[in-house]
This record gives structure tokens, sequence and C-alpha cells, in this order.
């Protein structure tokens, strides 16, 4: 009986420091920016953010590619600025938000790419469509403790859909050729995140 007790305490004790090198951090959504961009009737690219977004990440910082991301994002905040698009945007020809209130991304996969440099794969869920997208991450950055003593650190992340693999595949033809909204988005994410 005192063996298996000790082989318990052991083992505990042994699986402690693993633990210890692994942490929880909460995207703030006060300090973060999802933004987009897409091309725009050949000529010009329109940029638009969703200012609501959730999520968590567990960094492990003895072996970073034990991360993990979960980020949830609010499709009905998509905001380009202009209330007529946004409301386009919104409905079945695009996001169509009321099927389909979110996006999210979940990691499988994390790689170092070079210093402080990752390139995180995962699953993108987006009007009901699940497809596997790479984001080239910069950071995390340092910590840093705000003023009010929370510790915070910092990520950016970089990658392109196309939308009609997401099923997104409203247009329309230009008389001078071409299409009305590009196929190619590039994601921006600007992450700030406090330690749990």
């Amino acid at each position: 009986m005192k063996k298996s007790i000790v082989s318990m305490i052991t083992i505990i004790a042994l699986a402690l420091p693993l633990f210890a090198f692994a942490s929880t951090w909460t995207i703030d959504p006060d300090h973060s920016n999802v933004g987009f961009k897409v091309r725009h009737l050949m000529v010009s690219n329109v940029k638009g953010t969703f200012d609501k977004e959730s999520g968590t990440v567990e960094i492990n910082d003895k072996d970073i590619t034990k991360s993990k991301v979960e980020v949830t994002i609010d499709t009905n905040s998509v905001n380009t600025n202009v209330s007529k698009r946004d409301e386009h945007l919104r409905s079945a020809d695009f996001f169509d938000v009321a099927k389909y209130p979110t996006m999210t991304f979940i990691s499988r996969k994390v790689v170092t790419d070079g210093k402080d440099r990752l390139k995180v794969t995962g699953d993108l869920t987006l009007h009901g469509v699940t497809k596997e997208v790479v984001l080239n991450v910069e950071g995390p950055s340092k910590e840093s403790k705000d003023p009010w003593g929370a510790i915070r650190k910092g990520v950016t992340a970089t990658t392109k859909i196309n939308r009609k693999d997401f099923g997104l595949v409203w247009n329309k033809a230009l008389e001078t050729g071409g299409v009305a909204v590009g196929e190619e988005i590039t994601i921006t994410l600007e992450i700030e995140m406090i330690k749990k």
C-alpha cells in the first residue's frame, strides 16, 4: 500500500513541471482586431473588420509547438464603414449571419518558422464549411504587465483564403470584364492576450 502511494506521489511530482510550462491566455477584444481585404471592381481593395471576437490560447513555453489556439468571431460584427455594404455582407449572399452567426478557428498543428515566427495550421469554419488554413504568426511577444497588474502578450497572424471554398460565391460580372468582388481574401489578426 505504501509503495503504491509513493509511486503515485512520484508520478504526480514528475508531471507537475510539465504543467508548469503551459499557460492559458484569453483574447482581449478591446485591444484586438480581425481585419480583411478584398479586391473591388478589379481596381482597388476594400478593407473591413469583425468587431467582436473571443478565444483562448494555451502557450507551452517549453515547447511552443505544443501550444493551442481557439478563436470565435461574430460574423454579425462585420464592419466596412458603409452600412449598406455591411447589410449586404450579413445577408444570405455572403455570410448569412442569421444561419451562421460565427466563424471559428481551431489549431491542429504549430511549427516554428524562424525567429519569433510560427506557422499555425488549423480548421477554419465559415459559412458552415470547414477547411484547413495556415496562419503565418509573428510572436508571441514577451510578457508585459499593464498598469493594473494584468500580464499581456501579443501576436500578429495573416492568411489568405478563397471565399468560394467556403460557399461565398455571390458576384456580378462587369461590362469591362472581370467581376465586382475578388475571390481571394487576405485576413490579418492583431491579437492581444491576457494571462489567466
